[in-house]
């Protein structure tokens, strides 16, 4: 297993994608610093950032000891879990079978998960107009998707057997669920696995970090932060 003697940086904002990684650091217990990018203000588009992220999102890590002993940026949480789950040789199985295991979990998460929740939030808290459709379409895919994971937690405590990056790419998707228009009270399996993983102390202190940030920030009244989140286009 791999030490890490420098701190990793962490760019970083409280969001379900950046308590991802927090939470994999505050787990490995590894020393990390964390370098807030205020998304509402538009700080992912400066040109120090878009270096190491070039999708103009957080988070994303430089880690000073990298492969041959050499500074890596790495942008996408999904990335950055593989990453540190090959480097310090936890959290992600070693053997294919149990890679693939997790690799599916992470990967549903990615392409399913976050991005259906993403727009339940969207079209249920800051879209000016209320439009049915796009709220039922994306609640019920939500519902959807907390259904397979109930359904996956039958016999099972975690998504791919031991805990691992799987469980810590989803649980923060789960975290805001009323504003998604869920009950956990619907998915009693999901429900536990939600309450197992939210007491661990890694995840307790990895949640914390940024909170007061995040408190700062107003978004669903911020009509200027939305423009930036909400109205981006290709920049030149």
């Amino acid at each position: 297993m791999a030490t890490q003697t420098k701190p990793i940086d962490l760019h970083y904002w409280p969001t379900p994608n950046g308590w991802k990684i927090t939470i994999a650091l505050e787990e490995l217990g590894i020393p990390y610093t964390v370098k807030y990018v205020n998304i509402g203000r538009g700080e992912q588009f400066e040109p120090s950032f878009l270096k190491i992220a070039p999708n103009n999102r957080m988070p994303a890590i430089v880690d000073p000891e990298g492969p041959g002993g050499e500074p890596i940026s790495i942008f996408e949480s999904g990335a950055i879990l593989q990453y540190l789950g090959r480097k310090f040789a936890k959290f992600y199985p070693a053997d294919e079978r149990g890679r693939v295991e997790v690799d599916q979990w992470l990967f549903w998460q990615m392409g399913g998960l976050g991005p259906m929740a993403g727009q339940a939030h969207h079209f249920r808290q800051y879209a000016p107009e209320k439009i049915a459709y796009a709220i039922d379409r994306y609640t019920n895919e939500c519902n959807r998707l907390y259904g397979v994971m109930n359904k996956r937690l039958v016999d099972r405590e975690f998504l791919a057997g031991d805990y691992s990056i799987a469980d810590m790419a989803c649980v923060g998707w789960v975290r805001p669920y009323k504003n998604q228009g869920q009950d956990l009270e619907d998915f009693p399996n999901l429900k536990r696995w939600f309450e197992t993983i939210m007491a661990r102390p890694a995840v307790e202190r990895a949640m914390a970090v940024g909170k007061e940030e995040r408190e700062k920030s107003n978004l669903a009244n911020d009509k200027e932060a939305q423009k930036i989140l909400f109205g981006q286009k290709a920049r030149a």
